[in-house]
């Protein structure tokens, strides 16, 4: 059995350690907890692991969060990784700073990054770990907000959060997507 984990983000310097990275932050967590390490791929960073007998396949999207969805499709294909066993990691402004929800299909939210994976694919359902990085922003600036560093309170949210999305991805391979829900998205 094969699963594609897929963390969203930019790839460059001017844009670790912000908001609209954290799918990446919680990707290369993950990676480092499986002791692999990311090698260039076609449209994406690569990394493959084993968690209890199954292959997964991590990437990390290099074309960018609009086009996501064009790295998402190649890898689901080249890999022959059936949607439902893809987990997509993405940044939620709708959910405050910290809070985890996994869900099994829904919209884009306005997120760039789902939009283009909902494009590419032809479907909204496709499990998703979505990660609250919060609203905190004045109108009209959602895009300085989420391109924005995280503040020192909010990383101090954060970082346990990071060790929990992990847990809830080995838990969504090893226990699947509604026992995953059951136990994780009211913590």
């Amino acid at each position: 059995m094969k699963y594609l984990v897929v963390g969203l983000g930019n790839m460059g310097d001017q844009y670790v350690n912000t908001r609209h990275n954290i799918g990446f932050v919680v990707a290369d967590a993950f990676a480092r907890d499986g002791k692999a390490t990311f090698s260039t791929g076609r449209y994406a960073e690569v990394a493959r692991m084993k968690y209890r007998g199954k292959i997964i396949v991590l990437i990390k999207p290099s074309t960018l969060m609009n086009l996501s969805g064009k790295a998402v499709r190649y890898w689901l294909k080249k890999e022959n990784v059936p949607v439902e066993n893809m987990l997509v990691l993405v940044d939620d402004i709708a959910l405050s700073t910290g809070i985890l929800r996994m869900r099994g299909k829904g919209g884009d939210g306005g997120h760039n990054g789902l939009s283009s994976i909902i494009e590419y694919l032809g479907t909204t359902s496709f499990p998703r770990l979505r990660i609250g990085i919060g609203d905190e922003y004045p109108r009209g600036y959602q895009v300085d907000y989420v391109l924005g560093a995280w503040t020192r309170k909010e990383e101090d949210i954060m970082i346990p959060k990071i060790e929990m999305a992990v847990e809830m991805i080995k838990s969504f391979i090893a226990s699947g997507l509604s026992r995953t829900m059951t136990v994780y998205n009211n913590q």
